[in-house]
């Protein structure tokens, strides 16, 4: 099993309609920072972290490593998108699989854009690691996430309580189109 940290990082930034994919810089601190702190963003992860924390320990560049993309829209982040080895996962179906991750800006909900950035991440990772399996874990009460799920092609593996509400595994295989 390949994993992302043997791809060449960063890629090309990946352009879609509307849309690029490309590395973290410094240019995106603060909107890394307000997405970290932002309620709306973390109503079904836990709850934001204090923003004060966040300017102190927020890196000059962060998030910085393969599989972590910015979504640029007109040269502003609007969203992250992260696709890392799922390690310590606390479900056994997804241990060692890559785990698909994204957070976007309350103002960038609603337009497709997650849609459009994940499925763009996804296509990268099946032509650089062909045939990886991805899993996806999202809380069942959180209904836009659990609707992109679908629309990219995730089937549900199982269900189970964790962090004081029902979570839901679905996992995508990259021969998926």
């Amino acid at each position: 099993m390949e994993d992302l940290g043997s791809v060449a990082w960063p890629p090309e930034p990946i352009r879609t309609e509307r849309l690029v994919l490309r590395g973290p810089e410094a240019r995106d601190r603060a909107a890394f920072v307000e997405l970290l702190a932002s309620p709306e963003v973390h109503t079904y992860l836990g709850g934001p972290r204090p923003r004060d924390e966040l300017e102190r320990r927020t890196p000059e560049i962060p998030e910085r490593w393969p599989g972590s993309f910015v979504v640029d829209l007109g040269g502003s982040m609007i969203g992250h998108v992260l696709l890392r080895r799922a390690t310590g996962h606390r479900r056994p179906a997804a241990a060692g699989k890559v785990d698909l991750g994204y957070l976007f800006l309350p103002e960038a909900w609603g337009r497709g854009y997650a849609a459009e950035a994940c499925a763009a991440a996804l296509d990268w990772l099946a032509g650089v690691l062909p045939g990886e399996p991805v899993v996806l874990t999202t809380q069942t009460a959180n209904t836009a996430s659990m609707r992109l799920a679908a629309k990219l092609g995730f089937t549900e593996l199982e269900r189970f309580e964790a962090w004081g509400a029902e979570q839901w595994l679905g996992m995508r295989s990259s021969l998926q189109g």
